[in-house]
């Protein structure tokens, strides 16, 4: 093969891979404003109608009131703004959270089942919540006590695991295992704690371990926002490591990354992300697992692009769950938890038959 044909390949490779980078980037761009619309149309849809446009021009107006006159729209702005849009970017957020968590796991776990829920994290949380609903226990008083008693027993179970993976030899199969222990531990202990409670306080720490987002409001996103924003840019950050992670852990200790350390920090990191989500929403299954799915059959297994499509995608599905929850049988709103359950579980299905057949 002579030099100038050697070349043109390399041009032509070189051509190649940067229209793929550029299709991958193109993919989440256009996520972005496909999320900006479902929630405006997220918002527009429940019980009280509300014509897309009028969603936008309330916020437009919240925030330059001088140039739209700073008119008051009423009832409007008070559903929009107290009722709606808290919820509905509690449900961004989360999505993004649980998302882009489920990537990372499935790569730090080397295991395509992994989701931010497999280390006890939820079940966790259902304890710590359970206490506070049923035996009014509680780190802290007052109306953050289910917050608090969520968050520390979540992280409380994922410390528990990061101890463990910090001894040597402890790998990925004692990491996954230690976590199923611990949810079947918690799940006894809520089992337990709610056996002996009264009905009222069983039938909240149910509903509360259901997951939905109901309960959010303006305070609670300015708890969980800077969490969940400041651990996506940890995990973009490290993407490259965690690109080189998918290699195997022989693989990337020979090309110099620390693959305990790496998975010890990703780890930790998604432990914040998701007890922050946690605490405030319940458990909402199925989003850390399939949207990572999706992404990765879309635009490929590069974590620098992976880790944002994943969250945004999550987004996109926790926000059309939620809206397919308050609008399915009004005035009824059903715990997004069970509708993720019902749209995840096929759409699961369906990604695996398709991987299957691809692979034949």
């Amino acid at each position: 093969m002579s030099v100038d044909s050697l070349i043109n390949r390399k041009l032509h490779l070189k051509e190649q891979y940067n229209r793929h980078r550029a299709r991958k980037r193109l993919f989440v761009g256009i996520l972005i404003p496909v999320v900006i619309l479902l929630i405006g149309f997220a918002v527009a849809c429940g019980s009280a109608d509300i014509k897309f446009m009028d969603v936008y021009a309330a916020i437009f107006r919240k925030f330059f009131p001088l140039i739209l006159g700073g008119t008051d729209a009423g009832h409007v702005d008070i559903i929009i703004w107290n009722l709606r849009l808290p919820r509905i970017l509690m449900g961004v957020l989360a999505g993004i959270a649980l998302g882009s968590t489920g990537a990372v796991m499935q790569v730090i776990l080397c295991n395509p089942l992994a989701d931010p829920y497999m280390l006890g994290i939820s079940s966790a949380a259902g304890f710590g919540a359970s206490l506070a609903i049923v035996l009014g226990v509680g780190i802290m008083d007052g109306p953050n006590m289910i917050i608090g008693n969520a968050f520390v027993f979540s992280c409380l179970s994922s410390g528990l695991i990061l101890i463990l993976s910090g001894r040597r030899g402890a790998g990925t199969e004692t990491m996954i295992l230690t976590g199923l222990a611990l949810l079947f531990f918690f799940q006894a202990m809520m089992t337990i704690i709610q056996y002996f409670g009264n009905a009222d306080a069983v039938k909240a720490a149910v509903f509360w371990a259901i997951g939905d987002l109901g309960k959010a409001d303006w305070r609670k996103l300015s708890i969980a926002a800077p969490i969940i924003c400041a651990g996506e840019a940890l995990l973009i950050w490290k993407s490259c490591d965690l690109n080189i992670m998918n290699t195997g852990d022989a693989g990337a200790k020979s090309l110099g990354i620390n693959v305990q350390r790496t998975r010890i920090f990703a780890l930790s990191v998604c432990t914040f992300m998701v007890a922050a989500i946690v605490s405030f929403t319940g458990t909402i299954g199925f989003i850390g697992l399939v949207a990572p799915h999706i992404a990765r059959m879309i635009i490929g297994i590069d974590n620098r692009i992976l880790i944002p499509a994943s969250g945004l995608i999550g987004a996109v599905l926790l926000v059309f769950s939620d809206t397919l929850a308050r609008t399915i049988i009004p005035p009824i709103i059903l715990p997004v938890g069970a509708v993720t359950a019902f749209l995840g579980v096929p759409l699961f299905v369906y990604l695996i038959l398709k991987r299957n057949g691809d692979t034949a």
